[in-house]
């Protein structure tokens, strides 16, 4: 048994629970509602309607993602170890670390697989309208990237936190809790203490390092300076001026997001007893 035998296990499961159609089906209905509604009045300023969908969709990205991610893996561990098929598992010629990475790779294909084909669904309707831009499909698809690169952070994050605790129910709790931080509070406390801070100790360098430091808020800054169509319509959202950053390092950054809590649920559950 290998990493890949593991994840295909995992996409199995995810089958049989529905979970791909359901999270492609909940994809593409909101981004074609984006699509078809919210690039209505681009014919009359001109605008590129994928650009403008780009960054609606990226906004809509940044909240419903993470959520699905976390869903799909805060028990990817502790649900093995509560219905006593854990045991069973590492019976197997398998590697605890297999076991950890199988289970995450599987679940950011199945979460994957939903956002290239429910995303897609909207660039393909638009496509088919006509007037799409080059540079804005270019952008379109580096939004589809970075869309899967965020849910597997957040896929390591959820098994992360699957490998420290025993009860499911704790580690839903550590799913929201995360959630909610990453999404919702750390950028409303980020800007309560620019605000209190008054430019008297933050300046650009450790502001951008704080950025950087929120998966989110990487993903949202590549999207929205990755293409200068859509950096347009974005109007440069969130705090700071991250054009001085170049893509690759938005792009390194949330690679880093992947493999650290990746590389820590593997030591946490290589000293799990079981």
């Amino acid at each position: 048994m290998s990493v890949f035998t593991v994840a295909a296990q995992e996409v199995r499961i995810g089958l049989r629970n529905r979970w791909v159609l359901a999270t492609t089906v909940l994809m593409a209905a909101l981004a074609l509602s984006l699509a078809l509604l919210g690039s209505a009045p681009t014919g009359v300023v001109k605008a590129d309607p994928l650009a403008v969908v780009v960054v609606s969709l990226a906004s809509l990205t940044i909240f419903l993602v993470p959520l699905i991610a976390l869903l799909l893996s805060f028990d990817s561990i502790v649900g093995e170890h509560e219905r006593g098929t854990l045991m069973l598992l590492l019976a197997y010629p398998v590697a605890r670390w297999q076991v950890v990475v199988g289970k995450g790779v599987g679940q950011v294909v199945i979460l994957g697989v939903a956002t290239v084909l429910g995303y897609g669904s909207a660039a393909a309707a638009l496509w088919l309208r006509g007037g799409v831009g080059a540079q804005a499909l270019q952008a379109f698809g580096g939004m589809m990237l970075t869309s899967v690169m965020l849910g597997a952070s957040f896929v390591a994050l959820g098994v992360l936190a699957s490998t420290l605790v025993r009860e499911r129910a704790t580690a839903a709790g550590l799913a929201v809790g995360a959630w909610l931080f990453f999404v919702l509070l750390y950028d409303t406390a980020l800007l309560g203490v620019l605000v209190a801070d008054q430019g008297r100790v933050l300046g650009k360098p450790e502001l951008d390092a704080l950025l950087l430091l929120n998966p989110t808020d990487v993903y949202r800054l590549f999207n929205m300076t990755a293409s200068e169509t859509v950096s347009v319509y974005s109007g440069m959202a969130g705090p700071g001026d991250p054009a001085a950053l170049p893509a690759t390092v938005f792009l390194a950054v949330l690679a880093a997001w992947i493999l650290v809590p990746l590389v820590l649920a593997i030591a946490v559950f290589r000293r799990r007893p079981l």
